[in-house]
């Protein structure tokens, strides 16, 4: 059974939430603050973290860096905060998705069974970074792509930047992160870089660049593989 740790101060959300949760056979604990939450974390270990960055303790966003330095859990922002730098910063210390309240149970219990798959996946390691679509096969061992049985020539920074997506699929890699692993720290803020080369790839490798299948753009956030 799949468990969940739900952070957040708000009882009567809570009480929803486990409900639905509970119906749908998740095991589900809670915690009402920050320090709570870390400590239930280290005992139970939960599967998938839902936290709300408004806690009467500490910030989200710490709590999310304190559970990165030993944990990998799937961790889904629950918020009201509704600012692209608040989403982007909860993204960059180590968050998986960020839902917005007030929000549809439809759509966030949608969200948790999508960050569940995602642990069902095994990481791409050495022996496994070959990645297969209807559109075009890449190793990225063997730094070889291939579209519909044609070879596809992809520069160094092209390949940086798919082995970074590629290596996370289906999670959200932010701009920054991106522009920091390819580029370096000093870069950080040229996001025009970004924007061109995802272009690039997508002329290289997508079907329809106007309406992406594989390299899916978050406005304001970041980017994510889709395999």
């Amino acid at each position: 059974m799949t468990r969940v740790l739900v952070v957040e101060d708000d009882p009567q959300l809570v009480r929803a939430l486990v409900i639905n949760m509970q119906a749908r056979r998740y095991e589900v604990d809670a915690a009402p603050d920050g320090a709570t939450a870390l400590r239930l974390a280290a005992a139970r270990r939960p599967d998938v973290v839902m936290l709300d960055l408004g806690l009467p303790d500490m910030d989200g966003v710490d709590v999310i860096k304190a559970l990165r330095g030993w944990s990998r859990v799937p961790i889904l922002v629950l918020s009201a905060r509704r600012a692209s730098d608040e989403k982007v910063a909860a993204l960059d210390a180590g968050a998986d998705d960020y839902v917005t309240k007030p929000f549809s149970m439809d759509e966030l219990l949608a969200r948790l069974r999508a960050a569940v798959r995602r642990t069902e996946v095994l990481p791409l390691s050495p022996e496994t970074t070959k990645v297969e679509t209807d559109e075009f096969v890449i190793d990225l061992l063997a730094k070889k792509a291939v579209r519909h049985g044609r070879d596809v020539r992809l520069t160094p920074t092209e390949w940086h930047l798919l082995e970074i997506l590629m290596t996370h699929p289906g999670r959200l890699i932010t701009q920054k992160q991106l522009l920091q692993e390819v580029w370096g720290v000093s870069q950080s803020g040229k996001s025009n870089y970004l924007r061109v080369y995802m272009a690039q790839l997508r002329r290289k490798l997508e079907a329809d660049p106007s309406h992406p299948r594989y390299f899916i753009t978050e406005p304001g956030m970041g980017y994510r593989f889709e395999g």
